[in-house]
């Protein structure tokens, strides 16, 4: 542990659980020297400098990233009391130009102290909205909360008071000033000793214990971060350091982590980064010890009897990488196919992104009754799902490894890429959403949403991932822009929409730059941004200059990353006619003419019955005349390029492409034969169009999808009568 003067000693006593603050937090700090980030910013649409964060890393410097800040910590937990105790050493580099004076510390665990948090102020407002998870009520001594205690400079007790960022209640204690007694000067660093005492929520959202289980995140205070002018739009320095939103993630500086974990003898203890050895016995305890270089964020669990399950990936670029299941005994059946899962994510994201660069991966499995703890990532260490049995062609083998390849592409967007989840969510949430789906696209794995007896009875297809994305998007009404920061919405329902709404919106991108021409830009995005802190105005400039086509890639990002514009197409009708003699005057041989009405009909009758005899097996849809066909298609929302199939009854086809700003078109084509349908984007490449029932005719009434839905319900029937006659 630490020792008052800043001295790492192991021995050291935990500190004790009312340990009190130097001095008493006030509820307002005076202005900062250097300004917060707005309390409402979003998204970024201004490229960052080519020198933010140091620029790309060529893999030549002496660490992965460019670290900013370093964590000894030495932790103690009380299994019975839910609490830790932890001692802390942090080591802070001030990257700008300028002294600082003071600095800002992430309080994260006090979200869950009471219902004036922040977070629960936005619980009670968004959750009122649409469903969420995290909304479970917080019964008596369920809360949880961080008292900080003592803090000090080179052994001088540092005064501290909670600020509020983000101009939030007064209540809210998530984020802490902490006035230093020397200046930062520019390109130095500065070291601060301090305690903590962590009580833990029953599991709320992410973080907690159920039981003798626990999942320990957001749990030690945290350095916020310092941008630069150049970086994400800053124009000069700002403390990015947003207080703890419903639904906000995280967002923080590289560097490293060195933490011990004490725990009961008969506890299992995982955690971010490599474990240093066997644990270290210390009476009834034993005290286990990760090191984790180049991340910017650490958390663990603590759980008797826990399983592991033991795995290994190597690939091109990236070291032997050991990859861990921990599961408890119960959920056993989860632990092959979240193992499986990891390593296959393991394999894409290196194989299409970029290589994976740490030595260890680890995925929890949570315990009964705590889903809350599950669905989280942290880098290098994520939580999976939870279920008894996986049977094939089930919704839970669906959602088990979704949620696993979901929770390990945050590894790369969240953890790697280390976009600001607090004012571009999309850039996380989103884009890993996106590159999942695409995953499971290659993997040819469907989503099953009814019982395999249902599938026998043939009542489902299945469907692929990015048509359940479309049809969870609410794509007829959105009400944020894609790019809104989280916090600023309109319900907890429509920020989750960030997830559906990105991946759909990228994949009809994709369709119109090109599969491998998509892969080659995100390739870049990865290789220049890693290891830094991109912005959406940074993934734009790399899809617009790597696809070649910026005007596209601005369509798309105008439309739905900085607006909220909405897709739909529709075919209005579609007549088709035979081109028939008119009646009337006209020159023949130089002399007018005239054809009645009457004599032009029995000509024509005359005609049908002459090339009904000569063609007596002809098709519908054919004569001795052309067919004209008019199809009329409309536009209700944004522009997109189109394409126009029309098939013809002897089954030829002819295609055209809509690609203007007319809010309606109309197209004729002249045959031997009658049209039979037209529809508009024949191959489904347009999943943002909010109603795709809209998207095709036929010239006649075509009962297909009643008949459809009656055979199949017929075919139920049928298979429940027979079942029943087994009885």
């Amino acid at each position: 542990m630490l020792c008052a003067g800043g001295a790492w000693a192991q021995d050291a006593p935990a500190p004790a659980a009312s340990a009190a603050p130097a001095v008493a937090p006030t509820s307002e700090a005076p202005p900062a020297e250097i300004p917060f980030a707005l309390p409402h910013a979003g998204f970024v649409r201004v490229p960052s400098a080519p020198t933010a964060w140091g620029g790309p890393r060529t893999g030549s410097e002496a660490t992965l990233s460019d670290r900013v800040v370093s964590y000894r910590i030495q932790a103690r937990l009380d299994p019975v009391k839910h609490t830790v105790d932890g001692q802390q050493q942090l080591t802070w580099r001030n990257r700008s130009d300028r002294p600082v004076s003071a600095v800002f510390l992430h309080l994260y665990l006090n979200a869950f102290e009471g219902e004036g948090s922040t977070f629960f102020t936005e619980r009670r407002l968004l959750a009122a909205h649409g469903g969420s998870r995290g909304i479970a009520p917080v019964k008596k001594g369920e809360w949880g909360y961080i008292d900080l205690g003592n803090v000090e400079q080179d052994g001088a007790a540092l005064k501290w008071r909670y600020v509020h960022p983000d101009g939030g209640p007064q209540t809210d204690h998530t984020v802490v000033r902490v006035d230093l007694a020397q200046p930062v000067p520019a390109g130095g660093s500065v070291t601060l000793d301090m305690n903590f005492h962590s009580q833990l929520p029953r599991v709320i959202i992410r973080t907690g214990y159920v039981g003798k289980f626990h999942m320990v995140g957001q749990w030690f205070p945290k350095i916020g971060v310092l941008e630069l002018p150049g970086e994400r739009g800053a124009a000069e320095p700002r403390w990015n350091v947003h207080e703890f939103h419903f639904n906000s993630e995280f967002y923080a500086d590289f560097g490293e982590y060195d933490v011990r974990v004490t725990a009961p003898k008969d506890y299992l203890v995982a955690a971010v980064g490599e474990q240093q050895g066997d644990p270290t016995p210390e009476g009834n305890d034993l005290t286990w010890h990760f090191i984790q270089g180049d991340v910017h964020d650490f958390a663990w669990m603590a759980a008797p009897g826990y399983k592991t399950l033991d795995g290994e990936y190597t690939g091109p670029g990236s070291p032997r990488v050991k990859v861990r299941v921990v599961y408890p005994p119960e959920y056993e059946a989860s632990a092959k196919p979240v193992l499986k899962a990891s390593i296959d994510s393991l394999a894409y994201f290196s194989g299409t992104l970029g290589p994976y660069p740490y030595k260890t991966l680890t995925a929890v499995v949570p315990p009964f009754n705590a889903s809350e703890a599950g669905g989280m990532e942290y880098p290098t260490f994520f939580t999976a799902e939870s279920f008894v049995k996986v049977k094939p062609k089930t919704l839970d083998e669906y959602l088990l490894d979704f949620v696993t390849i979901h929770e390990f592409g945050h590894g790369y967007f969240y953890g790697l890429l280390a976009s600001n989840e607090f004012e571009e969510p999309m850039l996380d949430e989103g884009l890993n959403e996106y590159w999942d789906d695409r995953m499971l696209r290659e993997r040819g794995q469907k989503v099953y949403l009814t019982k395999p007896l249902l599938q026998f009875f043939g009542v489902e297809p299945p469907l692929d991932a990015f048509m359940l994305e479309r049809m969870t998007g609410t794509l007829r009404h959105p009400s944020d822009p894609l790019g809104q920061n989280a916090w600023d919405r309109l319900s907890s329902a429509d920020y989750g929409t960030v997830y559906s709404r990105t991946a759909t919106a990228m994949h009809d991108l994709e369709e119109r730059l090109g599969k491998e021409v998509t892969e080659k830009a995100f390739r870049q995005y990865y290789a220049t941004w890693h290891f830094r802190h991109p912005g959406i105005g940074d993934l734009q400039a790399t899809l617009a200059a790597v696809s070649g086509k910026p005007e596209v890639v601005a369509q798309v990002f105008d439309q739905y990353v900085y607006g909220t514009e909405r897709i739909d197409d529709r075919v209005s009708d579609i007549v088709s006619e035979e081109v028939l003699p008119l009646a009337g005057t006209r020159v023949k041989d130089g002399h007018r003419e005239e054809l009645s009405s009457e004599d032009n009909d029995e000509a024509i009758e005359k005609q049908r019955d002459a090339w009904k005899k000569a063609h007596p097996d002809a098709k519908p849809g054919t004569g001795p005349f052309p067919w004209k066909t008019i199809v009329t298609v409309r536009r209700d929302a944004s522009p997109v390029p189109q394409t126009l199939k029309v098939t013809f009854m002897d089954g030829s086809v002819e295609t055209v492409r809509w690609d203007d700003d007319r809010r309606w078109a109309r197209f004729a084509f002249v045959k031997p034969v009658k049209a039979a349908s037209a529809e508009l984007d024949p191959e489904r490449k347009i999943y943002l169009d909010s109603n795709k029932l809209n998207d095709s005719r036929t010239v006649e009434a075509n009962h297909a999808a009643s008949n459809r839905w009656g055979a199949d319900f017929a075919a139920l029937l049928q298979g429940i009568y027979a079942l029943l006659g087994t009885l």
